[in-house]
Protein backbone atom coordinates (compact mmCIF):
# COMPACT_ATOMS: atom_id res chain seq x y z
CA UNK A 1 0.00 0.00 0.00
CA UNK A 2 1.23 3.50 -0.79
CA UNK A 3 2.69 5.29 2.20
CA UNK A 4 1.94 8.90 3.17
CA UNK A 5 4.24 9.58 6.11
CA UNK A 6 4.27 13.28 5.16
CA UNK A 7 0.53 13.70 5.69
CA UNK A 8 -1.23 14.68 8.92
CA UNK A 9 -4.96 14.31 9.49
CA UNK A 10 -6.29 16.72 12.13
CA UNK A 11 -9.66 15.65 13.53
CA UNK A 12 -12.14 17.86 15.28
CA UNK A 13 -13.67 15.89 18.16
CA UNK A 14 -17.34 16.76 18.68
CA UNK A 15 -19.43 15.75 15.71
CA UNK A 16 -16.49 14.07 13.97
CA UNK A 17 -14.96 11.49 16.30
CA UNK A 18 -17.90 11.32 18.70
CA UNK A 19 -21.59 11.92 18.03
CA UNK A 20 -21.89 14.51 20.78
CA UNK A 21 -23.44 17.61 19.25
CA UNK A 22 -27.14 16.85 19.91
CA UNK A 23 -26.33 16.07 23.56
CA UNK A 24 -24.15 19.17 23.97
CA UNK A 25 -26.64 21.57 22.41
CA UNK A 26 -29.56 20.16 24.41
CA UNK A 27 -27.65 20.56 27.67
CA UNK A 28 -26.67 24.12 26.72
CA UNK A 29 -30.25 25.10 25.85
CA UNK A 30 -31.42 23.73 29.21
CA UNK A 31 -28.64 25.58 31.08
CA UNK A 32 -29.63 28.86 29.44
CA UNK A 33 -33.28 28.21 30.32
CA UNK A 34 -32.41 27.65 33.96
CA UNK A 35 -30.53 30.97 33.90
CA UNK A 36 -33.64 32.75 32.59
CA UNK A 37 -32.71 32.91 28.90
CA UNK A 38 -34.84 31.07 26.37
CA UNK A 39 -33.10 29.90 23.21
CA UNK A 40 -34.18 27.11 20.89
CA UNK A 41 -32.20 24.27 19.38
CA UNK A 42 -31.94 26.04 16.02
CA UNK A 43 -30.40 29.14 17.61
CA UNK A 44 -27.96 27.02 19.62
CA UNK A 45 -27.03 25.09 16.49
CA UNK A 46 -26.36 28.25 14.47
CA UNK A 47 -24.48 30.19 17.13
CA UNK A 48 -22.63 27.60 19.19
CA UNK A 49 -21.80 24.62 16.95
CA UNK A 50 -18.02 24.20 16.92
CA UNK A 51 -17.39 27.26 19.08
CA UNK A 52 -15.20 27.41 22.17
CA UNK A 53 -16.56 27.92 25.66
CA UNK A 54 -15.11 31.44 25.58
CA UNK A 55 -17.22 32.19 22.50
CA UNK A 56 -20.37 30.87 24.20
CA UNK A 57 -19.68 33.06 27.24
CA UNK A 58 -19.15 36.11 25.01
CA UNK A 59 -22.42 35.50 23.13
CA UNK A 60 -24.35 35.10 26.40
CA UNK A 61 -22.95 38.41 27.63
CA UNK A 62 -23.30 40.39 24.40
CA UNK A 63 -26.71 39.17 23.23
CA UNK A 64 -28.53 38.36 26.47
CA UNK A 65 -26.66 40.31 29.15
CA UNK A 66 -26.08 36.95 30.85
CA UNK A 67 -22.88 36.83 32.83
CA UNK A 68 -21.77 33.21 32.94
CA UNK A 69 -19.85 32.51 36.11
CA UNK A 70 -18.33 29.45 37.71
CA UNK A 71 -21.61 28.10 39.23
CA UNK A 72 -23.22 28.09 35.76
CA UNK A 73 -20.18 26.40 34.22
CA UNK A 74 -19.98 23.80 36.98
CA UNK A 75 -23.65 22.85 36.57
CA UNK A 76 -23.21 22.78 32.79
CA UNK A 77 -20.18 20.50 32.96
CA UNK A 78 -21.79 18.15 35.47
CA UNK A 79 -24.94 17.77 33.37
CA UNK A 80 -23.00 17.34 30.15
CA UNK A 81 -20.49 14.85 31.49
CA UNK A 82 -23.22 12.77 33.13
CA UNK A 83 -25.01 12.45 29.80
CA UNK A 84 -21.76 11.74 27.97
CA UNK A 85 -20.99 8.87 30.34
CA UNK A 86 -24.39 7.29 29.74
CA UNK A 87 -25.14 8.23 26.11
CA UNK A 88 -22.06 9.23 24.10
CA UNK A 89 -21.10 6.99 21.17
CA UNK A 90 -18.18 7.04 18.75
CA UNK A 91 -18.98 8.16 15.24
CA UNK A 92 -19.89 5.07 13.18
CA UNK A 93 -16.89 3.71 11.31
CA UNK A 94 -14.26 5.92 12.97
CA UNK A 95 -12.26 3.06 14.50
CA UNK A 96 -12.03 1.31 11.15
CA UNK A 97 -11.08 4.59 9.44
CA UNK A 98 -8.23 5.09 11.91
CA UNK A 99 -7.02 1.53 11.31
CA UNK A 100 -6.95 2.25 7.58
CA UNK A 101 -4.99 5.48 8.07
CA UNK A 102 -2.47 3.66 10.27
CA UNK A 103 -1.99 0.94 7.66
CA UNK A 104 -1.26 3.64 5.08
CA UNK A 105 1.32 5.30 7.31
CA UNK A 106 -0.76 8.43 7.88
CA UNK A 107 -0.52 10.17 11.25
CA UNK A 108 -3.32 12.00 13.03
CA UNK A 109 -4.25 14.08 16.05
CA UNK A 110 -7.30 15.82 17.50
CA UNK A 111 -7.76 19.62 17.68
CA UNK A 112 -10.98 20.62 19.41
CA UNK A 113 -12.64 23.77 20.72
CA UNK A 114 -13.54 21.82 23.85
CA UNK A 115 -11.76 21.90 27.22
CA UNK A 116 -9.00 19.27 27.63
CA UNK A 117 -11.01 17.36 30.27
CA UNK A 118 -14.01 17.16 27.94
CA UNK A 119 -11.87 15.89 25.05
CA UNK A 120 -10.37 13.25 27.34
CA UNK A 121 -13.77 12.17 28.65
CA UNK A 122 -15.27 11.99 25.16
CA UNK A 123 -12.47 9.84 23.81
CA UNK A 124 -12.31 7.65 26.92
CA UNK A 125 -15.99 6.74 27.12
CA UNK A 126 -16.08 5.97 23.38
CA UNK A 127 -12.96 3.80 23.48
CA UNK A 128 -10.84 6.10 21.31
CA UNK A 129 -8.41 7.53 23.84
CA UNK A 130 -5.62 5.02 23.22
CA UNK A 131 -5.73 5.88 19.52
CA UNK A 132 -5.14 9.60 20.10
CA UNK A 133 -3.24 10.12 23.35
CA UNK A 134 -1.02 12.10 23.78
CA UNK A 135 -1.81 14.07 20.62
CA UNK A 136 -4.75 16.05 22.04
CA UNK A 137 -4.98 19.79 21.30
CA UNK A 138 -7.54 22.14 22.82
CA UNK A 139 -8.54 25.73 22.10
CA UNK A 140 -7.39 26.49 25.66
CA UNK A 141 -3.82 26.13 24.35
CA UNK A 142 -4.03 29.13 21.99
CA UNK A 143 -5.08 32.76 22.14
CA UNK A 144 -7.92 32.63 19.63
CA UNK A 145 -10.35 29.75 19.10
CA UNK A 146 -12.04 28.74 15.85
CA UNK A 147 -12.77 30.33 13.36
CA UNK A 148 -9.25 31.72 13.90
CA UNK A 149 -6.52 29.38 12.57
CA UNK A 150 -4.49 29.35 15.80
CA UNK A 151 -5.47 25.90 17.06
CA UNK A 152 -4.84 24.07 13.80
CA UNK A 153 -1.51 25.85 13.30
CA UNK A 154 -0.51 24.97 16.87
CA UNK A 155 -1.43 21.30 16.36
CA UNK A 156 0.45 21.07 13.06
CA UNK A 157 3.57 22.67 14.52
CA UNK A 158 3.50 20.40 17.57
CA UNK A 159 3.17 17.35 15.32
CA UNK A 160 5.97 18.57 13.01
CA UNK A 161 3.93 19.20 9.86
CA UNK A 162 3.61 22.18 7.54
CA UNK A 163 0.05 23.48 7.03
CA UNK A 164 0.08 22.43 3.38
CA UNK A 165 0.58 18.81 4.46
CA UNK A 166 -2.43 18.78 6.82
CA UNK A 167 -5.97 17.57 6.14
CA UNK A 168 -8.56 18.81 8.64
CA UNK A 169 -11.78 16.86 9.26
CA UNK A 170 -14.47 19.25 10.50
CA UNK A 171 -18.23 19.37 10.89
CA UNK A 172 -18.76 23.00 11.90
CA UNK A 173 -18.67 26.24 9.91
CA UNK A 174 -16.26 27.74 12.46
CA UNK A 175 -13.91 24.79 12.06
CA UNK A 176 -13.99 24.88 8.28
CA UNK A 177 -13.19 28.59 8.31
CA UNK A 178 -10.34 27.98 10.75
CA UNK A 179 -8.81 25.26 8.58
CA UNK A 180 -9.04 27.44 5.47
CA UNK A 181 -7.45 30.35 7.33
CA UNK A 182 -4.62 28.02 8.35
CA UNK A 183 -3.92 27.14 4.72
CA UNK A 184 -4.89 23.51 5.18
CA UNK A 185 -7.03 21.13 3.15
CA UNK A 186 -10.41 20.71 4.84
CA UNK A 187 -12.98 17.95 4.47
CA UNK A 188 -16.46 18.59 5.83
CA UNK A 189 -17.86 15.54 7.60
CA UNK A 190 -21.64 15.59 7.51
CA UNK A 191 -22.39 12.13 8.85
CA UNK A 192 -23.24 13.08 12.43
CA UNK A 193 -26.79 13.00 13.76
CA UNK A 194 -26.84 16.82 13.96
CA UNK A 195 -26.22 17.36 10.23
CA UNK A 196 -29.64 16.64 8.75
CA UNK A 197 -30.96 20.22 8.65
CA UNK A 198 -30.97 21.67 5.14
CA UNK A 199 -29.84 25.08 6.42
CA UNK A 200 -26.79 23.50 8.04
CA UNK A 201 -25.80 21.66 4.88
CA UNK A 202 -26.29 24.82 2.82
CA UNK A 203 -24.02 26.74 5.19
CA UNK A 204 -21.35 24.06 4.95
CA UNK A 205 -21.54 23.96 1.14
CA UNK A 206 -21.30 27.76 0.95
CA UNK A 207 -17.92 27.61 2.69
CA UNK A 208 -16.57 25.44 -0.15
CA UNK A 209 -14.67 22.76 1.75
CA UNK A 210 -12.31 20.71 -0.40
CA UNK A 211 -14.54 17.68 0.05
CA UNK A 212 -17.80 16.84 1.82
CA UNK A 213 -18.51 13.29 2.95
CA UNK A 214 -20.99 11.39 5.12
CA UNK A 215 -19.28 8.03 5.67
CA UNK A 216 -16.01 7.49 7.54
CA UNK A 217 -15.32 4.51 5.27
CA UNK A 218 -14.47 7.07 2.58
CA UNK A 219 -11.80 8.85 4.62
CA UNK A 220 -8.65 7.01 3.55
CA UNK A 221 -9.56 7.29 -0.11
CA UNK A 222 -10.20 11.03 0.22
CA UNK A 223 -6.96 11.67 2.11
CA UNK A 224 -4.92 9.75 -0.46
CA UNK A 225 -6.38 11.56 -3.48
Amino acid sequence: MEKHENRLVIFDCDGVLVDSEPISLAVLVDAFRQAGVTIDADYAHRRFLGKSLAAVIATARDEFSLEIGEPFLLDLRNALYARFRSELKPMPGIAEALDALAAAGIRWCVASSSQPERIALSLTVTGLMDRFSPHLFSATMVKNGKPAPDLFLHAAAAMGFAPRDCVVIEDSPAGIMAAKAAGMTVFAFTGGSHTTLAAYRDEIAALRPDRQFDDMAELLHLVQK
